[in-house]
């Protein structure tokens, strides 16, 4: 059992990084797989994997972790417009900054939900400088929620059928 949550944390740190890795499709799978792993086992595992890989966007973000030179944007020499684009994240920005709670909410809505994505409201909360404890603890209190409910689905569908 530990070297199949090992994989499940690998692997829910490698769908944080690379969207195009699904958990939630591995999770499904594990589940049907090996019904006796407990259903918060598997959510703790994944939760913790993936707010560790959502961290490393966040603190890229934020400006903590210094990119590669080819993900890095050039400095535009011509004076920047402000589009409706930049104008929502200055928005966005403002809100994080004099309403915590809003923030927070956002954060949880999109961690449990993933509407809007998680990956995008990692980044930028993490250019909104909103607190580390703030994401740290929405986060993964939404995505153990996601995981705990997707867990234990299967066992409940067959119970409930």
């Amino acid at each position: 059992m530990i070297g199949l949550l090992s994989t499940t944390f690998g692997v829910s740190v490698a769908s944080a990084l690379l969207p195009l890795i699904s958990v939630e499709l591995f999770a499904v799978g594990l589940v049907l797989k090996e019904p006796d792993i407990p259903w918060w086992v598997l959510a703790l595992v994944i939760a913790t994997g993936q707010i560790g890989g959502k961290l490393l966007h966040f603190y890229a973000a934020r400006g903590n972790i210094r990119l590669p030179a080819f993900m890095r944007r050039e400095k535009e020499e011509k004076p920047a417009t402000k589009g409706r684009w930049k104008s929502w994240l200055e928005q966005f920005r403002e809100n994080c900054r004099t309403r915590p709670v809003w923030a927070g909410t956002v954060l949880l809505i999109s961690a449990a939900a993933s509407l809007p994505p998680f990956a995008a409201v990692a980044i930028i909360a993490g250019w909104a400088k909103v607190p580390v404890s703030t994401f740290l603890i929405t986060g993964f209190i939404g995505r153990f929620a996601r995981f705990g409910v997707l867990a234990a689905a299967p066992a409940a569908m067959a119970a409930w059928l």
